[in-house]
């Protein structure tokens, strides 16, 4: 089967700023209390009627105007979420009619914080298989709508924001001369953990987590879980240009990779600092980001890796558009 790619990537994030001080004002907490323990200074905050399909689709917007396929040439688009209030029809299918692609195929895709890798490997494996030819994979979350204000250990961590990436089939050339854009995924859950990361109440949602247990989880589990990744795309973790994991909590990011011994010239990512926890949408917002600021080269060889609800993880090597 021929090899996938990120032709582009494109991100979107609602204008309103919420500081640390913000929420000292709403919760017993302090800029210095926020910072020591999650790394985070601001997060992004969406408006009272904007929806995960409007952040979705401004994202998906921009990554398809760079890619250059015309909307008729998208034959999938999935949409990693688990806030989006509409069921059906879905949020993918509501992008699909506002870029205006005519025929996709179109779903929603619910693996808590670790969608977005999972849609992208989904995605990539179809287009390798000839079920479409360029795909548009979207992580979307309104966390907002799901925040309990009163709970300080999880009101200071999570935000709202859209990541996007157009997948389509490597040139043929490209593949001749290096390893494929999108590499073998590395994925799977530990369904005995899964109420570490949850929902409660499914119709009033509201986000929980077990902090500490989850924080200890990842800085044992995800190093294997990086090295294993890059072995399936034949590398090692020194050949890495650049890492983006899960943007829970900076000091579980650094806590985890901290572990693999990565040279100095490794590019990790840190949106999480001005992004918040947007679940879903993490990851792809800040590699596109990186890749915007050219902080990261087009070819660069970059390990995604995500985890959280359920715990369930999935990650694979990518190449930056």
């Amino acid at each position: 089967m021929p090899g996938t790619r990120i032709a582009a990537l494109g991100h979107y994030q609602p204008d309103r700023v919420l500081t640390n001080d913000d929420l000292a004002e709403v919760v017993e907490t302090n800029d210095a209390w926020i910072r020591q323990r999650t790394g985070i200074a601001t997060r992004r905050i969406a408006a009272e009627d904007e929806t995960v399909a409007d952040m979705a689709t401004a994202a998906a917007g921009k990554a398809l105007a760079a890619a250059g396929p015309a909307p008729s040439d998208i034959g999938m688009v999935v949409v990693a979420t688990c806030s989006a209030r509409d069921r059906c029809p879905s949020t993918a299918a509501q992008v699909a009619r506002r870029l205006e692609i005519p025929s996709p195929v179109a779903y929603d895709l619910n693996n808590g914080c670790a969608g977005f890798c999972t849609a992208l490997a989904s995605a990539s494996h179809s287009v390798a298989a000839g079920a479409a030819r360029h795909a548009l994979v979207i992580g979307a979350e309104k966390m907002s709508d799901l925040t309990d204000w009163s709970d300080r250990g999880t009101c200071v961590l999570l935000a709202d924001g859209a990541g996007a990436a157009v997948v389509s089939v490597q040139p043929d050339s490209a593949a001749s001369e290096g390893p494929d854009g999108i590499g073998p995924v590395e994925w799977g859950s530990d369904p005995s953990r899964g109420d570490l990361v949850r929902l409660l109440d499914a119709w009033q949602p509201r986000f929980a987590q077990e902090g500490p247990a989850v924080f200890r989880w990842a800085t044992a589990e995800l190093p294997t879980l990086a090295r294993r990744a890059c072995e399936r795309a034949g590398l090692a973790p020194g050949d890495l240009a650049g890492v983006v994991t899960h943007q829970a909590n900076l000091r579980l990011i650094e806590a985890a990779l901290g572990r693999l011994d990565l040279p100095g010239n490794v590019v990790i990512g840190r949106d999480v600092v001005d992004s918040g926890n947007t679940s879903a949408a993490s990851v792809p917002l800040a590699l596109s980001k990186l890749v915007e600021r050219r902080e990261l080269e087009p070819g660069a060889p970059v390990l995604l890796l995500s985890f959280g609800g359920g715990m369930s993880w999935a990650g694979q090597v990518v190449r930056c558009p």
